[in-house]
């Protein structure tokens, strides 16, 4: 076969071969065929020098124009298969705008943080404010100011975390109604909620980490009276209208006189049950008249002023108000146990 008839071969095998090619893949295979390094019209091309003199220069004529073609017929292949991959995949990732979208998954509030909004509602209704305090506290804030001695047991270190240069991870709250206390003028109606922490074993009813809410009313005038109304409003709204509220005498530095607030069992109606043990009544919370000392180290008057202060541990109401066995549930983030609140 002459050089000629091998050049008509190879266009027309190649320009067919191109025809057909479905990808990339198969024009670079027939590209790599014809004019590679070792293709077959390099093969052609490295002949010439054989060629008699006075055909060389038709040869070349012909196999540059079968050269420009194929090299043509390649970007064209080339362009074309490229086209054909896009619509496919376009037409493949079609997007049905018609259909029903996927409903972004909502999350839950923590119990905690339910108890703690509904609490906050309750109180602003009586007109109390929501203050903040920092969750690492001096001693005096914390306990000198509270009317805790430097020898009272909560003093101890295996109550409190102490980090060192007289500061600590706050054990109550009640730190920030120091801090209201000093910054603002009476009348004072307070609530602060907060992450505290004291050096207590991990149990079903204990964690060394957990949530309180202190309140703090002072002006002229606050009696006893006004406290159990206050605490028997927030229990009515928490626990259902027909709840009772019982105060017990109890102690704390910074209150006097001081009381310890049970409520009728939610359960039971007062009649005894395993949760009130018998009792028919659930302590909730710690309270008391806030103590004159306390009053006058803040730069308040207490013959002028009076006020009453409590403490509600959110952790047990949230335990109490949704029946949870185990305190530790509240904080081993298990979303099958979150997702049912």
């Amino acid at each position: 076969m002459g050089i000629r008839e091998e050049l008509e071969r190879i266009r027309t095998e190649a320009l067919k071969g191109l025809a057909s090619a479905e990808d990339e893949k198969s024009v670079e295979e027939i590209r790599v065929k014809v004019l590679g390094k070792k293709g077959e019209l390099t093969a052609i091309l490295k002949q010439m020098g054989s060629l008699p003199a006075e055909e060389r220069p038709a040869a070349g004529r012909e196999a540059n124009m079968v050269r420009s073609e194929i090299e043509k017929a390649l970007s064209d292949a080339l362009d074309s298969v490229r086209k054909k991959m896009r619509d496919r995949r376009l037409a493949e990732e079609t997007v049905d705008v018609t259909m029903a979208g996927r409903a972004p998954a909502r999350g839950t509030l923590h119990p905690v943080s339910i108890v703690t909004e509904d609490l906050i509602d309750i109180f602003r209704s009586m007109g109390f404010d929501v203050v903040d305090g920092p969750e690492v506290e001096t001693e005096r804030y914390n306990f000198e100011a509270l009317n805790v001695p430097a020898d009272h047991p909560a003093r101890d270190m295996q109550d409190t975390f102490y980090i060192g240069d007289g500061l600590l991870l706050r054990t109550q709250t009640s730190a920030a109604q120091i801090r209201t206390m000093e910054n603002r003028t009476p009348p004072i109606r307070i609530v602060s909620p907060g992450r505290v922490c004291r050096a207590d074993e991990l149990d079903a009813t204990h964690s060394p980490v957990f949530h309180q809410m202190e309140g703090l009313v002072v002006d002229k005038g606050i009696t006893m009276c006004d406290l159990k109304g206050t605490l028997e409003r927030f229990a009515q709204e928490i626990y259902g209208a027909d709840t009772k509220v019982r105060f017990r005498p109890s102690f704390f530095p910074f209150t006097e006189p001081s009381v310890e607030v049970d409520v009728s069992c939610s359960a039971c109606r007062g009649e005894g049950c395993r949760v009130c043990k018998g009792s028919g009544w659930i302590e909730i919370l710690g309270a008391g008249m806030v103590h004159p000392k306390v009053l006058r180290d803040c730069g308040i008057d207490p013959d002028v002023y009076s006020g009453f202060a409590f403490g509600i541990g959110l952790d047990r109401l949230a335990t109490t108000r949704y029946k949870i066995s185990d305190i530790r549930l509240l904080f081993e983030n298990d979303l099958r146990f979150l997702k049912q609140f």
